[in-house]
């Protein structure tokens, strides 16, 4: 095919297969037939992520976090769409979609990726992959290896790069889980996805039950549970910590509610200087665990 964006690649280009790419002007006509976006109102991270908490699908971009989703379940992609720059480094993918007839985009504009994602640091892909059901309390014990554990128990952190920050800092010092309350709205988007670069992928949310259930489920599993509180806490450096712990992280701003502070084992604070009330929620997530890392 003469206008095809696989020609000048020669041998080392994807296949084939018999589903032609075309290369238009600006081939949008199908990415907005499938998810209407108005030009004049590109939704924000804030938007998408509620729109996304309610599909079945879930909006990827940026490199890492498109790549790590695909590596570890590419059953679950169902469109693609990239800028030619990107063909190289994502050939896997795209033989991928040949084999298995999944469609895929090449674009020459990134506004349509920009108009797609409602974020400027689309990095020149975006990937449309089933979400993965969370798991329940139960069923994650279950499977639960024996020894040393960490689980982030989230009362209420709700922003998309904190979340994001957070589940990076979690995949690094490799903690279990990311526990959340019964009613919590919380859900992965997009824009999370892309702040934890691949992270997302590699610590599973888990919903929990009702809360004294949890708690008691958690204990009878070998866990303690620590508050983690600005002020009126064991210093972090000089607290005893469990090898099986969940820390308790409150939300930005108001922080975690006093009456589930009151249930845990135990309550932690990071020291500073005092030149400001306390770090960032995620900043202080990677210091506790952190802390819980270099223990055991």
């Amino acid at each position: 095919m003469s206008d095809s964006p696989w020609k000048s690649r020669g041998p080392k280009g994807p296949p084939r297969g018999d589903r032609p790419v075309h290369r238009e002007p600006r081939p949008t006509r199908e990415v907005r037939e499938q998810r209407p976006v108005h030009r004049e109102e590109a939704p924000s991270e804030e938007h998408q992520h509620a729109r996304e908490h309610r599909d079945s699908e879930l909006r990827l971009y940026g490199v890492n976090a498109v790549k790590a989703a695909f590596h570890r379940r590419p059953e679950s992609l169902r469109k693609l769409y990239l800028v030619q720059d990107r063909i190289p480094q994502l050939q896997p993918m795209l033989r991928w979609c040949v084999a298995h007839r999944v469609g895929y985009r090449v674009v020459e504009d990134e506004g349509d990726l920009r108009r797609l994602t409602g974020s400027e640091h689309h990095e020149g892909v975006v990937a449309d992959m089933l979400r993965e059901p969370q798991q329940t309390l139960a069923t994650w014990l279950q499977h639960l290896h024996a020894g040393p554990a960490c689980a982030l128990w989230l009362d209420g952190v709700g922003n998309p790069h904190n979340v994001g920050a957070i589940l990076r800092s979690a995949a690094h010092f490799g903690v279990s889980a990311i526990l959340l309350p019964k009613h919590s709205n919380l859900a992965l988007s997009g824009a999370a996805a892309r702040v934890a670069e691949g992270g997302a992928e590699a610590v599973p949310f888990v919903r929990l039950g009702r809360e004294d259930n949890s708690l008691a489920q958690l204990r009878g599993a070998g866990f303690a549970l620590a508050a983690t509180v600005v002020r009126d806490g064991k210093t972090l450096f000089e607290a005893a910590l469990p090898q099986r712990l969940v820390y308790v992280i409150g939300a930005e701003g108001e922080g975690m509610s006093s009456s589930l502070a009151e249930l845990c084992d135990l309550r932690v604070s990071i020291p500073g200087s005092g030149k400001v009330e306390s770090l960032n929620v995620a900043a202080a997530t990677a210091v506790l665990l952190a802390e819980w890392a270099r223990r055991t």
